[in-house]
């Protein structure tokens, strides 16, 4: 099978070593995306912004891999601050109300900057 690596031109991907997602077949995979356009956080101390603007980057790499959000199949959030589960809540279901992706949203110590709240990963399946 045929591996295709997607980028977004992030200068941490050569540095750590990984792509923005990565098809394999049928399967995407999308790589934890944060609310950073070009080294600025996007939506700085507002959970749903990052939210809206994270789900928008991985529907662009989707794109690229010849997917759409509608392939999405599960959804992984994690989220500095659990008690913003709400706001979180609401963005993603702005894009996934119909969808429906199996989805895991858990609270962690930290992420890569303080100023990010919500890093997000997901698994599109697309069906032939």
């Amino acid at each position: 099978m045929k591996k295709k690596l997607i980028s977004s031109g992030t200068k941490w991907e050569n540095i750590v070593g990984y792509s923005r997602a990565v098809r394999v077949g049928n399967i995407i995979e999308v790589a934890g995306t944060t609310a950073v356009d070009k080294d600025i956080i996007v939506g700085k101390n507002d959970a749903y912004l990052q939210t809206k603007f994270i789900i928008q980057k991985i529907e662009k790499a989707l794109h690229e891999a010849g997917a759409t959000l509608a392939d999405v199949n599960r959804t992984r959030i994690y989220v500095t601050d659990i008690s913003r589960w709400e706001e979180i809540g609401k963005a993603h279901g702005e894009f996934f109300a119909n969808i429906k992706p199996a989805s895991t949203m858990v609270a962690v110590n930290a992420l890569i900057s303080p100023e990010l709240l919500v890093e997000i990963e997901a698994t599109a399946i697309i069906r032939e």
